[in-house]
């Protein structure tokens, strides 16, 4: 029996309640299935959801099931950033999670369709799926359309500085803010939602071919229609999420994650949705399979293509067909078909084709934007993972997005306490071309890991400083980083980590090639490494930590976050 008919029989008050609320006595005998989507009119990523969750609901009912549609809605990192706001959108992931476990246990549903878009409320959605373990798949939100000139909300920033030097009007600074985010979907370029978009898809939790596809589009509200479709067939067949995430699909999502250079916080969500299965991912793993798979896609910010022109290439299956001898292609999906047969039925289908129409808008071709093992865009993975006194448990640079002059770097110390401290520093003029910027007690347990956005778009439209400044922090980044910048720096500052023992003018060094990240000696000068370790001794027996006092739901975050190589999350 249904865990929804079973709940029927055992309590009088579900029926009366459910036909109260617009269910006919029919729909009580059928299949319950939650459709849940982050709609609201909190960002561009989740406004137009409620399309997609009707077409959703539509699908089920074709195929003799009842939908019931909720809502748990999601905050914008980039409304966010640079203010107290970003210091909840880490832990909102996780709060999102629970309310979503909430919904589907309350009945309970027999199956789910989730449905979004961006940074924290797709990882959510996962670490939902893969922790209730009941028939499942997500729906993708889709991709924005570019702005005018390729332009996306990141270019403002461009702009603004563009402006204080008197090289760009008030006029065209307003035009690029108007039409920057053209249409609803995740932003233009490969950042954390794009990222997660096509890491559902990698893992085989979304329909082959629906990561990144327009938001504004015809096709993507028949695949939303389609996977009210599939998730019926999954309850039917018994197919569940732990059936399809296995070690090799997360493999799967890591290898396509390297090919596209994708944001740094899929170091943080995959672990997440990898513990809520049962499974350890770390990063290591994100480094070993970077270092085997190139960079095959020039996306945005490091690129010069908007994420959308990616699916006009083919999507995540282009990236996979070119990256074919990497993958485990025996996994099963959501189709109810391995990833081999996914493939195969998407080339015979005319998939690649039709998509790739698109480009000749542009006078492109496919490869163009997704170039082939033999000719990558970087000859390895966009990350780097590195170790050293500083971070002896781990750190993370996107180097696809660092210049080749700056993939070492050696510069004297310039610490900070909290991002709006060392923003403040560098509008002020304190930080010259050479320094190293550290801003700690920015981890989990510090401040709720928020992103350093901010600061690295400042920087690096900074005509002085821009790939001059090294950047190194225990909290995280926004996908769209550039410029030389370390995040997940651990242990962080809060937990007596290293970073916390830095001191003005300590000589730092980063060596993205031999994956290390040092203090090299103090005042300004090196010594030898036997000596260094002395010193941070030295220090270590006199560092008091800095007090951690925050309140309400930050205040549980931090006291009760897991750490960054697991996610970071309350569900470890």
């Amino acid at each position: 029996m249904l865990k929804s008919q079973r709940s029927r029989a055992e309590n009088p008050e579900v029926d009366p309640l459910l036909l109260g609320s617009g269910w006919s006595p029919e729909d009580l005998e059928k299949p319950q299935i939650l459709v849940e989507s982050t709609f609201g009119d909190s960002h561009p990523g989740s406004r137009h959801l409620n399309d997609l969750a009707d077409a959703a609901r539509e699908g089920i009912l074709t195929c003799g099931a009842k939908p019931a549609v909720y809502t748990t809605t999601d905050i914008c990192d980039g409304i966010a950033t640079g203010h107290d706001g970003m210091n909840y959108s880490l832990l909102s992931r996780d709060i999102m999670s629970a309310m979503v476990e909430i919904h589907a246990r309350c009945l309970p549903f027999d199956a789910m369709v989730t449905i979004s878009s961006c940074d924290k409320a797709l990882p959510a959605h996962l670490m939902t799926i893969a922790r209730l373990n009941i028939p499942a798949l997500h729906v993708c939100g889709g991709s924005m359309m570019p702005g005018p000139e390729l332009s996306s909300a990141v270019t403002c920033y461009e702009h603004r500085e563009h402006m204080r030097r008197g090289a760009a009007t008030e006029e065209r600074n307003r035009f690029f803010q108007i039409n920057a985010c053209s249409t609803c979907g995740a932003c233009q370029y490969m950042g954390t939602a794009s990222t997660m978009q096509t890491m559902a898809e990698a893992l085989g939790l979304s329909l082959p071919g629906t990561a990144l596809m327009p938001a504004w589009s015809n096709s993507i509200r028949f695949s939303a229609q389609r996977a009210g479709n599939a998730v019926a067939a999954l309850l039917k067949n018994g197919i569940r999420p732990r059936d399809i995430l296995s070690r090799e699909s997360f493999e799967n999502a890591i290898a396509v994650h390297a090919a596209l250079s994708g944001s740094t916080n899929a170091l943080l969500h995959l672990p997440a949705v990898a513990a809520q299965a049962g499974i350890d991912i770390t990063p290591a793993d994100f480094g070993r399979l970077h270092a085997r798979i190139p960079v095959l896609a020039g996306l945005q910010t490091f690129g010069p293509w908007p994420t959308q022109f990616l699916w006009y290439a083919g999507g995540v299956p282009r990236i996979m067909q070119a990256i074919k001898p990497h993958l485990h292609l025996d996994v099963l999906t959501v189709s109810g078909q391995t990833l081999a047969d996914n493939l195969a039925a998407l080339e015979k289908s005319g998939f690649f084709e039709n998509a790739g129409r698109y480009l000749k808008n542009f006078n492109l071709k496919p490869e163009d934007i997704v170039q082939p093992l033999s000719h990558p865009y970087r000859k390895t993975g966009g990350i780097r993972i590195l170790t050293g006194n500083i971070a002896p448990g781990g750190a993370v640079v996107k180097h696809a997005a660092v210049a080749d002059e700056k993939q070492q770097h050696t510069g004297p110390a310039r610490p900070f306490d909290a991002e709006e401290a060392a923003i403040a520093a560098i509008l002020d003029g304190r930080i010259a071309p050479g320094d190293v910027v550290i801003i700690r007690y920015e981890g989990p347990r510090g401040s709720g890991m928020p992103e350093m956005f901010k600061t690295t778009e400042i920087l690096y439209h900074h005509s002085e400083l821009k790939n001059s400044v090294a950047l190194v922090t225990d909290g995280r980044f926004s996908g769209a980083t550039r410029g030389p910048a370390v995040g997940h720096v651990t242990p962080e500052a809060a937990d007596a980590g290293p970073i916390a023992l830095i001191k003005r003018d300590d000589v730092i060094h980063i060596d993205m090639a031999a994956q290390t990240i040092d203090i090299m000696g103090e005042k300004g000068k090196t010594t030898d490494p036997d000596a260094v370790k002395r010193l941070l001794m030295q220090r270590a027996a006199r560092h008091r930590p800095k007090p951690i006092d925050h309140q309400g739901l930050l205040g549980l975050y931090t006291r009760s976050a897991g750490s960054i190589e697991r996610g970071a999350t309350l569900f470890e």
